[in-house]
């Protein structure tokens, strides 16, 4: 079976977002209280760098899972990061849920079994 190269990148970027999103909230937390003791508004500037790549996140889960699809890859991880990264996407409240499920799909991504099909079963 071959391995793909994009079902690698993206467990790496699931496992990197995973780190970057326990630090998200420390970040914005930061900004917040630096931004209230200053009266400047730069909060925003320091969450849009998390929400990108969340969101660059889902686009490689997404490549993944067409690419895994085409090679008869399980698509579990690359559904599961696809997950995990719009959780975060959408807000950063849900950055603890988005970690746990990166964990789960970095690690299905990079076994990167076969596909279970009907049409693949051995016949003992």
């Amino acid at each position: 079976m071959q391995k793909l190269k994009i079902n690698m990148w993206a467990g790496i970027l699931d496992i990197i977002n995973c780190v970057l999103f326990a630090m998200s909230w420390f970040v914005i937390f930061g900004a917040a209280f630096s931004d209230a003791a200053a009266g400047t508004h730069a909060t925003s500037g320091a969450g849009a760098f998390f929400y990108i790549l969340a969101w660059a996140g889902v686009v490689l889960n997404i490549v993944a899972l067409v690419q895994s699809r085409r090679h008869n890859i399980s698509i579990v991880g690359s559904v599961l990061g696809i997950i995990g990264s719009a959780l975060f996407g959408f807000t950063a409240i849900l950055a603890f849920p988005a970690i746990v499920v990166l964990i789960i799909a970095a690690v299905f991504v990079m076994m990167q079994h076969p596909a279970k099909n009907g049409n693949n079963a051995s016949v003992n």
